[in-house]
């Protein structure tokens, strides 16, 4: 079947039907695998009847693909694999996931089917300012820009002045691109002097970093385009998993490859449709590695109720965080989006900040929150009026008062890849304290 012409418009009916009949045989190869074939005979599950009793099957974790690191959950001939995607690595064993020719193409199908979705067409000019390796953001978008068959150049990330080059000199129109650099070539432009009407771009794929919608309406205003959330994760292929339609109100899970289940993170049950918790994903038609019940570690919910576009495929809510993005502090749980939506909500402040944890051996902690001011916040008296309200409503939100701290615009530390949003210096207190390791031999933890 080909997913980018049949899938998109699939009632629930067919849905479900084409799940099961799916599952069936993702059960059938994945056994090939011995971590899910005794996982799956102990469930009961060889001969399954239902979606169900599907929940039986334990969870995979990502402790369970770096154990079985490099090729213990590949269930096809090695010589059927064509890529291989891996994480960085940096905390411990990299996760590795493989791909025959048929996952890439079905991939790009789903990519694809993306994009169309928005208005995305073979006339377009595609910028993918993500960067390539064993990253997924980058050929996985790229792959779908061109099974569309967009005019698609791989600009990759950074290098803000050849980008703008190339979208005003090729009149790029679509671009994807995370949103924490987006921002950042917004504001180019503005100080470029660039009027946005004039900008030829009109449709940005963003993603990569959960982001809130204050964001994504200050990204629409600095390029003077649409922005689309885009979700993915290199488990389930990468980009292409869920993605908004044009009512821009939740992503649509495309059901036909995936099996999407939200359950408390704690209790490890369902929770209902409405209600936020941890994405629980399943490939559905995985050739060389499936990957069944994959605790993402991703927040968010179900939305019930039709979207309004027509399409049946389930949405999720845009993701607001990790599970473990979530700040404790002072007994308080934080996740680091509370901050940037209220940050964003001053039309004062500039595009970059940071977030800043401080402790002691004492006890005590320190919240401290950096932020940019943009040109229109110059005065003392103006940045102390800015600082007393940004304190006052960030108190209202995450119910403990921070440290606020109004930066000179372009004077935080940006990357051309993710943003570090929040450094966590309690770590080093932690380890000097219990460990007694050499202070200089640790690092602050960010993320």
């Amino acid at each position: 079947m080909d997913l980018f012409d049949q899938g998109e418009g699939l009632n629930r009916q067919r849905i479900a039907a084409l799940q099961l009949t799916r599952l069936k045989t993702t059960l059938e190869w994945a056994a090939r695998a011995p971590m899910y074939a005794s996982r799956i005979s102990q469930a009961g599950l060889n001969n399954i009847q239902s979606l169900e009793e599907f929940k039986r099957l334990p969870f995979t974790t990502k402790d369970d693909l770096r154990g079985h690191y490099p090729y213990g959950l590949v269930v096809t001939d090695h010589s059927k694999l064509v890529r291989m995607h891996a994480s960085s690595g940096t905390t411990g064993s990299p996760t590795a996931i493989h791909y025959t020719q048929a996952d890439i193409d079905n991939w790009a199908a789903l990519m694809a089917r993306c994009m169309y979705m928005v208005g995305i067409r073979n006339s377009d000019v595609f910028q993918n300012t993500s960067g390539y390796g064993l990253f997924t953001g980058g050929l996985g978008i790229h792959y779908g820009a061109e099974r569309l068959g967009c005019l698609t150049s791989p600009a990759g990330a950074g290098n803000t002045r050849r980008q703008l080059k190339l979208i005003r000199d090729f009149n790029v129109n679509v671009i994807h691109i995370i949103p924490s650099y987006a921002l950042y070539l917004g504001e180019t432009l503005r100080q470029e002097k660039i009027d946005p009407k004039e900008f030829p771009v009109r449709i940005a794929i963003i993603g990569a970093e959960p982001h809130t919608e204050e964001a994504r309406a200050r990204i629409e205003e600095l390029l003077g385009c649409r922005c689309y959330n885009s979700y993915g994760m290199s488990e389930m292929n990468g980009p292409g998993v869920a993605f908004e339609c044009l009512e821009q109100n939740g992503l649509h899970v495309w059901e036909d490859a995936y099996i999407v289940e939200v359950v408390d993170r704690h209790t490890q049950a369902p929770v209902p449709d409405g209600e936020f918790g941890e994405l629980v994903m399943t490939t559905l038609n995985r050739e060389g590695m499936p990957v069944l019940r994959y605790r993402t570690g991703d927040i968010t919910r179900i939305l019930p109720g039709p979207c309004p576009c027509g399409r049946e495929h389930v949405r999720i809510d845009r993701i607001t965080g990790r599970a473990d993005d979530m700040i404790i502090l002072k007994g308080v749980n934080i996740y680091p989006m509370q901050i940037e939506q209220v940050l964003l909500s001053f039309e004062e402040i500039g595009q970059n900040y940071l977030i800043e944890i401080e402790g002691s051996q004492m006890g005590q902690e320190v919240l401290r929150v950096k932020a940019e001011v943009g040109e229109n916040c110059a005065s003392p008296e103006e940045r102390a009026n800015l600082q007393k309200a940004l304190t006052r409503r960030l108190k209202d939100e995450i119910l403990i008062t921070p440290e606020v701290k109004l930066m000179d615009p372009e004077s935080l530390p940006k990357k051309d890849g993710k943003a570090v949003r929040v450094v966590d210096m309690r770590k080093d207190i932690k380890s000097e304290a219990t460990e007694n390791k050499d202070k200089d031999a640790v690092r602050p933890y960010a993320w």
